[in-house]
């Protein structure tokens, strides 16, 4: 996993920009069920949470900068409380960290207040927000979730229901958004036309859940029913009775591939897809595409860790545990230059010398983007006494930049736009390097019931991406 530039951040990953979580219970505690929702969506965002509830008809949040656990106690959760509440983990992928691009966002306006959770990129966000800037509206972030919820507060006062506002700003609306939005007396679930980010629907005797990945909703104690289809909004009322919205349904699902090889827990199911499985299977297809001779298979924690046990079992070249994560480095642990951040890497992540000193070892990781951080990572395996190191990749290159939620840096960063292949296995220090070719890429998920978004690899945007 290559480095984000920001090393004030738990992971040097690529990073999804969030997730969202939302309950209709008529017993209560919503405010609850969302924490340990929000607990499992901790990996779709680590700088910022927040929670927002209904009591008696009344709306009140709480978020901040920092992991669940950092921004939440008992006391918080029990003020919250709810027989609805919404909730948010964010990785900011557009606007900055700090508190006030922290959701849900919450308006107060003529027909009451609204809580919004989104997840996902919007293109066209300048023209939009300029156009909602001259009708008078005051933007308090540079979060692109706020124009959402603008568009939804202008058109509820021109219509009947909230949900219709919804569908009615929804059709407005270009790119990547999953989103909840929470009114005094519903609950209401909406996906973009072109299904770019997972949303999911499951149960609890009588409450209604709904979650970015299914592991929320397991984890909670809830049942997966479905997934919401692409364009689909899910109105739930108070009750807990559930209606369906078809009016933006267009038949068309891009569900962004980069779900399976690197975002989403490997114990959610997406579009029927296992996502464990879709990563041993490229493990698999790497392995057939281009065999090595080696002693030792190991995988780069965490997502590569399944890749690289599917390369074991295709190949029959042992698995093995090839580093230790440092699961302690929180989100204080700021490095400032260079040096810092290679000493950074050492401190994330150590190889086991028991486990590979004399041996040829295949490191699977799950992508490169700048190249620097794997070189490092390989570093540590011939530090450890590697003899060879082949490095394979569960995802073909990066050449273009991701417009709908992950933060794939610009062409001018993406080393795959500026070197061949042998001149990044020379930079990257690897003595063989594998791509998992667009062809095998298709074949990654055959489970699932879907179409996929690969712009990132290429440059072909199921939408015009010009802002």
């Amino acid at each position: 996993m290559d480095e984000a530039g920001q090393w004030n951040r738990p992971d040097w990953g690529l990073h999804e920009e969030c997730g969202v979580f939302g309950v209709v219970d008529p017993g209560g505690g919503c405010a609850q069920t969302t924490y340990y929702g929000l607990y499992a969506l901790q990996h779709r965002g680590q700088e910022a949470c927040g929670i927002a509830a209904i009591n008696n008809r009344e709306q009140v949040f709480y978020k901040d900068v920092g992991l669940v656990s950092e921004v939440f106690n008992r006391e918080r959760l029990e003020h919250l409380n709810g027989t609805m509440a919404v909730g948010h983990v964010r990785y900011a992928t557009t606007g900055a960290g700090e508190r006030e691009n922290a959701q849900p966002l919450t308006i107060k306006y003529v027909k009451g207040t609204l809580a919004v959770v989104h997840n996902g990129n919007l293109v066209g966000v300048d023209t939009l927000r300029s156009t909602f800037e001259y009708k008078g509206a005051i933007f308090h972030t540079s979060s692109d979730s706020e124009l959402i919820a603008y568009a939804i507060a202008q058109e509820r006062l021109h219509c009947d229901s909230v949900e219709e506002a919804v569908s009615r700003a929804a059709s407005q609306l270009k790119g990547a958004f999953s989103l909840l939005v929470m009114s005094p007396q519903k609950l209401i679930a909406c996906r973009d036309p072109w299904g770019f980010r997972p949303l999911c629907l499951g149960r609890k005797g009588r409450a209604i859940l709904f979650a970015s990945e299914s592991c929320a909703i397991e984890a909670v104690g809830g049942r997966m029913e479905r997934e919401l289809e692409p364009g689909e909004i899910v109105v739930a009322d108070e009750a807990g009775q559930l209606r369906s919205i078809r009016d933006n349904c267009r038949g068309l699902s891009h569900m962004c591939i980069f779900e399976y090889i690197y975002f989403a827990r490997p114990d959610s199911v997406i579009a029927g897809q296992s996502v464990h499985q879709a990563r041993i299977n490229a493990g698999r297809l790497l392995a057939r595409q281009r065999p090595v001779e080696a002693d030792l298979v190991v995988g780069v924690p965490d997502s590569g860790l399944d890749a690289a046990r599917g390369y074991a079992m295709e190949s029959g070249i042992p698995l093995g545990m090839g580093f230790v994560k440092n699961r302690y480095v929180g989100r204080t642990f700021i490095t400032p230059n260079q040096i810092s951040r290679e000493q950074a890497v050492r401190i994330k992540l150590s190889a086991l010398a028991s486990e590979v000193n004399g041996k040829r070892v295949i490191m699977v990781d799950d992508s490169i983007v700048r190249g620097t951080t794997c070189r490092q990572i390989i570093n540590l395996l011939r530090e450890a006494g590697a003899v060879q190191v082949h490095m394979r990749v569960s995802a073909p290159p990066f050449i273009a930049p991701c417009y709908f939620g992950t933060d794939i840096p610009d062409r001018e960063k993406l080393i795959a736009c500026h070197h061949t292949l042998e001149e990044i296995q020379e930079i990257t220090g690897a003595d063989s390097l594998e791509y998992l070719s667009l062809e095998n890429l298709s074949r990654l998920a055959p489970d699932a019931k879907c179409g996929f978004c690969q712009g990132c690899f290429t440059q072909q945007y199921p939408i015009p991406v010009e802002s």
